[in-house]
């Protein structure tokens, strides 16, 4: 009778070899492997590839003071960098998180999945100032352009518009300039957005507009303030409203369509500047838009980022360095950055012209031209000292 042979699986053939050949065979098939996935992931469409946003979603989910848990867990030292109110990691939760995309302490990530028309209103805190949460996120004006377009009274007291003209201080002799060079560039999409303490009679939100007492003051203020610290900077006045009526275009729907060209033209006549910035008033009211400061009351401001935006992650950096500087010299002035789009959103807001583009909301309705002046000094102070710094970095003359 013919003996019967049993084929041997690569399991038992490497670990019935010898030591040193068992160790090779699996070092062969490790690399094999890896080569394998690495294939697999620069092959596949890109619409199912890893990207670095959708890693950055995903650690997301995990509190940063997790990350040193895992990396104090070889080096001690890190355990003495542990926040005050540190938790140790939960495994169990995080691997919920990730696997479910739900987090118990906002029910926001279950209900805008089961609730019809619930994601075109659903937006994301990617960094939260004092105060900040998702019952006082940025508010556009919901008005017809018939109602942003309406001749309105408007008031600009002297008191306040002399108590800019004075800088706190001489420029010194020694402040670095970028001589003729302009280089950022600050517009205003929105540009009759008006504040009600200049709007005599006016008490509706709705209604806050006016031709010439709105938010390109606070860019002129803007611009007066880089300036001082040497920032060169140009502001344009393109009437955008009055555009929409010309053409017959929609206000919230084709804004920022009739703001782009503007943004692209500046662009290419001046290959100097480096940053964007389209400044909006918000429509909340005074108690979410104003911090007092050393006695003195000032607009908070808010970083709102496009997420449909191609340079997202960049602009992100930028909005976010932003943030944090001004947290060290004007606690609680930032509301933090705001992540805008979804079904039914723009989800670009001209941020895709450049890596360094923001929208910027200087204060609320009920702030008046003092506080945003003042909020217009801070920016230009704190960003100028970014700009200046990143300059040394780079070794630019």
């Amino acid at each position: 009778m013919r003996k019967k042979t049993r084929r041997t699986t690569i399991h038992e053939f490497v670990y019935k070899t010898k030591p040193w050949y068992r160790n090779g065979s699996v070092l062969i098939l490790s690399i094999t492997a890896l080569f394998i996935f690495i294939g697999v992931l620069t092959t596949i469409q890109p619409a199912y590839r890893l990207s670095s946003s959708t890693i950055n979603e995903w650690t997301r989910q995990i509190k940063g003071s997790s990350f040193l848990y895992l990396v104090g867990m070889e080096n001690k030292a890190f355990e003495s960098a542990y926040p005050d109110d540190y938790q140790p990691l939960d495994t169990s939760d995080l691997a919920f998180r990730l696997t479910t995309s739900l987090k118990p302490e906002d029910p926001r990530s279950l209900l805008g999945k089961e609730l019809p028309g619930f994601q075109q209103f659903d937006r994301e805190i990617l960094i939260a100032g004092e105060g900040t949460n998702y019952t006082n996120l940025t508010a556009e004006s919901s008005a017809p352009l018939e109602v942003v377009l309406k001749e309105r009274e408007a008031s600009l007291p002297e008191e306040e518009e002399k108590e800019t003209e004075e800088s706190e201080g001489e420029k010194e002799s020694s402040q670095p300039t970028t001589g003729d060079r302009k280089v950022v560039f600050i517009y205003n999409t929105h540009n009759r957005e008006s504040f009600l303490p200049h709007l005599p009679g006016v008490d509706n939100p709705d209604e806050a507009f006016h031709a010439e007492v709105n938010i390109t003051k606070v860019s002129d203020e803007l611009k007066k303030r880089l300036e001082e610290h040497g920032v060169g900077t140009q502001v344009d006045h393109t009437d955008n409203t009055g555009e929409l009526q010309e053409k017959g275009w929609d206000y919230t729907a084709d804004s920022y369509r009739a703001s782009k060209p503007v943004v692209e033209a500046a662009l290419a006549d001046n290959k100097d500047l480096q940053f964007v910035f389209d400044l909006h008033r918000d429509s909340m009211g005074r108690d979410v838009t104003t911090k007092k400061i050393d006695g003195k009351d000032f607009a908070k401001i808010m970083f709102v980022l496009g997420s449909e935006n191609e340079h997202f992650e960049k602009n992100l950096k930028l909005a976010n360095k932003l943030h944090h500087l001004m947290e060290e010299k004007y606690p609680g002035l930032s509301r933090g950055v705001e992540k805008y789009g979804g079904p039914g959103r723009n989800g670009v807001y001209n941020q895709d012209v450049s890596e360094n583009a923001l929208t910027i909301e200087f204060g609320g309705v009920d702030n008046n031209m003092d506080e945003l002046y003042r909020s217009a000094a801070a920016l230009a102070e704190v960003f100028s000292d970014y700009y200046w710094d990143a300059e040394k970095v780079q070794a630019n003359p």
